[in-house]
């Protein structure tokens, strides 16, 4: 209706809407993730410095500066919450989902995260520890999930369809091979 009435430029909606779609967002990370999977002398770059490691993609800018990445194994998993707001890392996840700014998410992601991954369906063995980590405005965090099991020798662009953004967030695992896109 904003087109029709003339307040949209079509031109400028295309820009906004292919930046999103192509510059910036969780295909971005992805691509990053499964660049660490697969190197390990750039994952050992992007876990000392997250900001100078991304980078290197061209990736950087607004709410992208600061940016530090922690590892998932078996035995940690991390979860990336923002208590005051939703400082998020826009370059390589997009704009933060909805859920990211609620209160109710931001209250429990910090008194209950095993109940809020399995609010998302993520349900890990109680050997495994959670950490918490609060994003501000001066450092935002990128959690670089697992690699899936029987994804060995693939391309860095196959394995990057198995990351999504809850992935990098730490509410979500990595895809594994036969998941549902």
């Amino acid at each position: 209706m904003l087109l029709e009435k003339g307040y949209v430029d079509p031109a400028a909606l295309d820009l906004i809407v292919e930046t999103y779609e192509t510059k910036i967002g969780p295909r971005n990370g992805a691509r990053v993730v499964a660049r660490a999977w697969t190197d390990p002398a750039f994952k050992a770059r992007l876990l000392a410095d997250g900001t100078k490691a991304v980078a290197e993609f061209g990736f950087g800018g607004r709410q992208g500066e600061h940016l530090q990445v922690v590892e998932n194994t078996h035995d940690l998993h991390n979860l990336v919450v923002c208590t005051l707001c939703s400082c998020y890392p826009w370059s390589v996840l997009g704009l933060p989902p909805v859920w990211y700014k609620s209160a109710p998410y931001r209250a429990k992601a910090v008194m209950d995260p095993r109940g809020v991954l399995g609010d998302f369906g993520v349900f890990l063995p109680p050997s495994t520890r959670i950490r918490v980590w609060d994003s501000t405005a001066e450092l935002r965090y990128l959690v670089l999930p697992m690699r899936p099991e029987g994804t060995e020798g693939w391309s860095e662009e196959r394995l990057a369809d198995c990351v999504t953004r809850d992935a990098m967030i730490g509410t979500g695992l990595a895809r594994r091979p036969g998941d549902a896109a």
